[in-house]
């Protein structure tokens, strides 16, 4: 069969933007009915309703727009809704899980395994046992502090009923996972060890054989960030601050969707990753111009045919048609 993707890419000029003055709408939630969940640095999630107009949810709203990206005091980063419809927040700032009910009441569901912290917090999954998968990027303080090729101290913890553990580690900066349609085996966004892994997942949820999926680099400033699947198995995913979106094929191939990279920043990064310099500054010299810092894919639309792009600083959300529907969510 054909896969519908042969071919397939785009140009600025085919991006549409939704949404006005957002902040850092890193991960976006698309729902059946038309509307936009998204990620909001003041504290909470923005919802974008079918026509278009905006509310943020938020118990406690931070103003303050100059917070660090990375390292700033109260990041909602990945989220998720949950079984009853509140909303999952892996909190990079707070380095917790919250959940959110929608009136904007947040409580800590964890901050801490076995007494330890659980470190900055990347993403939230759950599945259709209605276990939560987490993602902690790394043990460090920050993201900052791991932008380097030798350090590899993410990992995955599960949330199961009463039981919370470990069941992956030593993975370079834990970004988004994502599970494939029969939950057969888990996908990681390993954005250090710049590139996708997988690990089988067994029928207690431990998470096993991990292997390289795809290329073993993704290239020019090659750090994966989100990834989702659609309907025919391609896995896409964005590079941030490389500034591209991807996909891998079920046969392991690369495809290059969109490219807004700058070729000379992105020496630059590599220069200083490879070499354990890379800093904040240079990591985001080379910001494109429609999602500038891309950091995420999410498909929606009535067919599920529309991909929403989340980035870092852009205050819209751009999207694009694809010729494939995306996989639909658990919440769908």
């Amino acid at each position: 069969m054909k896969n519908p993707i042969d071919g397939f890419s785009v140009t600025k000029d085919d991006f549409n933007f939704i949404g006005t003055d957002l902040f850092r709408p890193e991960c976006i939630l698309p729902t059946r009915d038309g509307s936009l969940w998204c990620a909001d640095s003041r504290g909470g999630v923005q919802h974008i309703a079918p026509d278009g107009s905006q509310r943020l949810i938020c118990d406690n709203p931070n103003p303050d727009r100059n917070q660090n990206l990375l390292t700033g005091s109260d990041l909602p980063n990945g989220i998720c809704f949950s079984k009853e419809g509140n909303i999952y927040i892996a909190n990079q700032g707070r380095s917790s899980l919250e959940l959110m009910d929608l009136g904007g009441k947040r409580k800590t569901v964890l901050d801490s395994i076995d007494g330890e912290p659980l470190g900055v917090m990347n993403f939230v999954l759950r599945d259709s046992k209605d276990r939560v998968w987490l993602s902690i990027s790394t043990k460090h303080d920050t993201v900052v502090d791991v932008m380097r090729p030798d350090i590899q101290d993410g990992y995955i913890a599960l949330i199961h009923g009463d039981s919370i553990r470990i069941v992956a580690d030593g993975i370079a900066l834990t970004n988004e996972i994502r599970l494939d349609k029969y939950e057969q085996y888990m996908y990681i966004s390993e954005t250090f060890g710049r590139k996708i892994s997988r690990m089988k997942v067994t029928e207690s949820g431990d998470l096993k054989d991990k292997e390289t999926y795809g290329p073993s680099d993704l290239g020019p400033a090659g750090f994966p960030d989100g990834i989702v699947f659609d309907s025919f198995g391609n896995l896409w995913g964005t590079i941030t601050c490389g500034e591209r979106i991807f996909a891998i094929t079920p046969e392991g191939d690369l495809r290059i969707i969109f490219d807004d990279r700058n070729e000379e920043a992105c020496h630059k990064i590599d220069e200083a990753f490879f070499n354990c310099t890379l800093d904040q500054e240079t990591i985001f010299s080379g910001l494109g111009s429609v999602a500038p810092a891309t950091a995420s894919v999410a498909f929606g639309g009535a067919n599920l045919h529309t991909v929403y792009v989340g980035s870092l600083f852009e205050t819209r959300i751009p999207y694009f048609k694809a010729p494939v529907s995306g996989e639909p969510p658990i919440w769908w």
